[in-house]
């Protein structure tokens, strides 16, 4: 690796250090709460809802979708025993109420359904007409009223049923959730010079040979912060411009790439220095979204960045190379950087250091216009004496 990056970048870019360790080493901190977790869950629970639960209950489909597997399965697992069992309890109680059930041997007797002459019976009558597989040993007879309208009945809640919970497990197993997981983003965002200016970078890459359309990256900066009128804010969201202006943020995600947030007097990193990021507390979070090409369904892939995540002096290592006729990526170095000379302090302090005048630029009283001038009639004077 650090014979291609010597080919590729030349002497200027010789590797110092391929780890998280750097030169200004940051004091060990004891491990704080994050707001996202770095596979993108959300670290957040709900509680005291009180009444507001029965909001769940109204939208009953997404509530479901939602659940993990595990009460998906149970749920669909008991909806369908429990209603297979109140049907054939309905069957067997027109069959108890007619009598039928003490002529099930009788055959100058004309029951309401044929062969059904006891609970397993009725109940099996009920799965073989719900499922459509008319074995035709048991079969409703035209004297029989009741038992037509429960027929119908039967049919309209079988088909209520099997779409609402076969729906609902399609979705869930559709659902592009899985997707995101063949997305990735770099273990540590860097800090380091691109173009004369300093910038955040952190990379992302797609796995699947599958495009991610239309694909679009934000970026929130999550800090703590007090207004000027005393109110504390924990958990402020600020909008970190990745090329906003410029579509840098709208990517063609083939191979992997390096989102670049310039730090400029825009930035909330205009004043943060080397020294200054080891006592900074904060967290960035980052947001993929894109539709699925195969599917044609939304996804989206989350992480964050913390402090301690946020590599000074580093960039990347290249994972790209030309090969015969195609490119090749290697993802056993996309976590990888390597430290690169970066100035230390922030660009609020590089600002203020061009602002000021160098003394060997100060100019004399004697280059002045007025002291011009007064020169200049001097020595006409004495040109004229």
């Amino acid at each position: 690796t650090h014979k291609r990056l010597l080919v590729k970048f030349g002497e200027d870019y010789q590797v110092v250090n391929t780890n998280r360790a750097s030169s200004f080493s940051a004091p060990v901190k004891k491990k704080r709460q994050r707001f996202v977790e770095k596979n993108g869950r959300c670290n957040v629970q709900h509680g005291n809802l009180g009444g507001e639960t029965s909001r769940y209950l109204s939208d009953l489909f997404t509530t479901l979708v939602d659940l993990k597997w595990r009460w998906n399965l149970l749920i669909f697992i008991l909806t369908y025993t429990i209603a297979w069992l109140v049907m054939a309890s309905m069957w067997w109680v027109i069959a108890y109420i007619r009598g039928d059930l003490n002529h099930g041997h009788d055959s100058s007797y004309t029951p309401c359904v044929a062969n059904v002459y006891n609970f397993p019976s009725a109940f099996l009558f009920f799965i073989e007409t719900e499922a459509t597989i008319g074995y035709g040993y048991r079969y409703i007879t035209e004297k029989c009223p009741e038992g037509i309208i429960l027929f119908l009945f039967q049919s309209l809640l079988g088909s209520i049923v099997d779409a609402f919970l076969i729906g609902c497990m399609f979705i869930k197993m559709s659902q592009p959730k899985k997707r995101a997981e063949t997305l990735m983003f770099s273990q540590d965002a860097v800090i380091s010079l691109r173009d004369g200016k300093l910038c955040l970078m952190f990379r992302v890459g797609n796995l699947r040979n599958s495009h991610m359309v239309s694909a679009q990256i934000r970026c929130k900066l999550i800090k703590s912060r007090q207004t000027p009128e005393g109110e504390f804010l924990p958990l402020d969201q600020c909008e970190l411009d990745v090329g906003f202006g410029t579509g840098a943020d709208q990517l063609f995600l083939v191979s992997p790439l390096t989102i670049c947030h310039e730090i400029n007097p825009k930035s909330p990193f205009f004043d943060l220095s080397q020294r200054s990021l080891m006592s900074e507390q904060f967290e960035i979070v980052v947001i993929l979204e894109g539709i699925v090409e195969t599917t044609g369904m939304t996804c989206q892939a989350r992480t964050s960045y913390t402090e301690d995540e946020v590599l000074w002096g580093h960039r990347f290592l290249p994972v790209m190379s030309l090969e015969e006729g195609f490119f090749r990526v290697d993802y056993s170095q996309f976590h990888s950087t390597f430290e690169v000379p970066t100035p230390p302090y922030s660009v609020k302090e590089h600002e203020e250091k061009n602002s000021l005048p160098s003394p060997l630029s100060t100019p004399t009283p004697a280059l002045t216009e007025s002291h011009g001038q007064r020169i200049t009639s001097e020595s006409n004077k004495l040109k004229l004496t």
